[in-house]
């Protein structure tokens, strides 16, 4: 699938692996579609890269059809990633009582309802494109965690979203194959992201020491490189990748 010329939605492209993700492909000659919730830094961002900024809220299903609907406008919609996502932390049972049904409930709307959301209605145009050479018609990246596989304490919501990202990754590649549709997850380890900027300095090292090679944070430009070769391989598809280091993470 060529990058070049033709149309990419990312959710959750205003900042962090988003936005990383939106600069490259914009840098290598796509259209871009950015859907995020945050509006002034989307619509920055979307100027900086000659993209074009949709206020969306990705489980919500009107909100997805806008974002899909901004991308035709631009061309051929070939592209979708995923990396919208909420990560709030809280234990099962905790010094206040049980975790609060609203956090988990709303978890799971936003990272796998979402997730799910966008691919259904981004699959559906891009069944409507006239095939590549290779017989392609589109690819959808989204983002799961290490967490679906070590999750912590305190991350039962999160590892629960992120696990079910993980476990569509491949039925949704076979329903989408005869389209010519390939469907595809990134499980990132420890990231330097704004969620995990808000952490205290020290919080940071630690993280980044602990990863076994190399020993430093992810970053959102690790993350494009392999958005991009996934893009760009046709045989990558059906599977979960994880960009982490080797790292496995420990309960806490």
């Amino acid at each position: 699938m060529q990058i070049k010329n033709n149309c990419f939605i990312v959710t959750g492209g205003a900042s962090g692996l988003g936005e990383g993700t939106a600069r490259m492909l914009a840098a290598n000659g796509a259209k871009v579609v950015i859907a995020d919730m945050q509006a002034e830094k989307g619509e920055a961002v979307a100027k900086e890269i000659g993209g074009v900024f949709v206020k969306c809220d990705v489980s919500q299903e009107a909100d997805g059809q806008a974002a899909v609907a901004a991308a035709l406008k631009l061309g051929k919609l070939v592209g979708l990633v995923n990396c919208a996502g909420i990560a709030p932390a809280e234990k099962t049972v905790g010094k206040n009582g049980p975790h609060a049904l609203a956090t988990f409930s709303k978890t799971v709307t936003v990272n796998l309802i979402g997730s799910f959301n966008m691919i259904r209605l981004a699959a559906d145009a891009m069944g409507k494109n006239e095939p590549e050479a290779t017989g392609e018609r589109g690819v959808l990246i989204s983002t799961a965690s290490v967490a679906a596989y070590d999750g912590q304490i305190g991350q039962a919501a999160y590892s629960a979203s992120k696990g079910g990202v993980v476990g569509m990754t491949l039925p949704i590649a076979r329903d989408l194959a005869r389209s010519g549709i390939r469907n595809m997850t990134i499980a990132p380890g420890i990231f330097g992201t704004p969620m995990l900027f808000g952490m205290p300095q020290e919080v940071q090292d630690a993280l980044a020491a602990s990863v076994p090679f190399p020993s430093r944070l992810g970053t959102p430009e690790d993350y494009a490189k392999l958005a991009k070769h996934i893009i760009e391989n046709d045989m990558l598809n059906g599977e979960v990748i994880r960009l982490d280091g080797a790292i496995r993470l420990p309960p806490r």
